[in-house]
C-alpha cells in the first residue's frame, strides 16, 4: 500500500482491492491509551465514520462508496475519488466554474444539515471535484442528530477555511450561503447562529 498522508489519527493510503483502485484509511493505535480502550475507540470511530458517509450519500451528498469496514483493524476501504481538491481548483478556476462549484457546496451542506448530520471539518481540502461533481470526504469529526449550534459551527469552520485559503475570493462564500439558505428550510436560523458564534469569537 502506498501511504499518501499521515495524520494525527489515521494513515491514508492507496491500494488495490478486488481489482479496484481504492483508498484505505487506517486509524493508528495510540500507545498512551489503555490497549482495550484504544481498540474500542478506534473501532467505534471507524464504524461511526462509515455510517456517516453512507447516510450522507443516502441524503444525496456525493461521497465515496465504502467497500469494506474492518473494525478489528480500525480500517475503511473506500472508493478513490479521482479529482482535484476544491481548494486547488478555486485557485485557478474562472468565475463561472467557481460559482458553479460553490452552488454545489451550498446544496451539499444543506442536504447534510437537513438530515441532521454535521461534517465537523468543512474545508475545501475535504472536497474533491471529479467529473464536475463535488464530493465530500473525511467524516471523522462528523456527528448525527445535529442541532442549530453544531450546524452553525460547521458553517463557521467553512468560512474560516475560506478566509484562510481563499481570502481573495470571499464573495464565493456568500454564494454557498445563498444556496444553502434556499435549499434548507432552517437555513436562515443556522446563518443567525453562525453570526452569533462569530461574535463570541471576537469577544473572547
Amino acid at each position: 500500500m502506498e501511504i499518501v498522508r499521515r495524520g494525527a489519527e489515521a494513515e491514508i493510503g492507496r491500494d488495490i482491492w478486488m481489482e479496484r483502485e481504492v483508498i484505505v484509511k487506517n486509524r493508528v493505535p495510540k500507545t498512551y491509551r489503555h490497549p482495550a480502550l484504544d481498540i474500542s475507540l478506534r473501532a467505534s470511530r471507524t464504524r461511526n465514520e462509515a455510517r456517516l458517509i453512507r447516510d450522507a450519500r443516502i441524503l444525496g451528498v456525493p461521497t465515496p462508496i465504502i467497500y469494506e469496514i474492518d473494525e478489528n483493524e480500525a480500517k475503511l476501504v473506500m472508493e478513490e475519488i479521482k479529482g482535484e481538491r476544491v481548494k486547488d481548483v478555486l485557485e485557478t478556476a474562472d468565475k463561472e466554474t467557481s460559482e458553479k462549484i460553490c452552488r454545489q457546496i451550498g446544496k451539499m451542506i444543506a442536504a447534510l444539515h437537513a438530515g441532521e448530520i454535521v461534517h465537523g471539518d468543512l474545508t475545501t481540502s475535504n472536497m474533491i471535484v471529479c467529473d464536475d461533481i463535488v464530493y465530500l470526504i473525511d467524516f471523522s469529526l462528523g456527528s448525527r442528530n445535529a442541532k442549530l449550534e453544531e450546524m452553525g459551527v460547521d458553517l463557521h469552520l467553512l468560512k474560516e477555511a475560506f478566509q484562510s485559503a481563499h481570502s481573495e475570493k470571499l464573495d464565493l462564500f456568500n454564494i454557498i450561503l445563498e444556496e444553502y439558505s434556499t435549499d434548507f428550510k432552517n437555513g436562515k436560523e443556522v446563518l443567525k447562529k453562525m453570526k452569533e458564534i462569530e461574535g463570541r469569537g471576537r469577544y473572547t
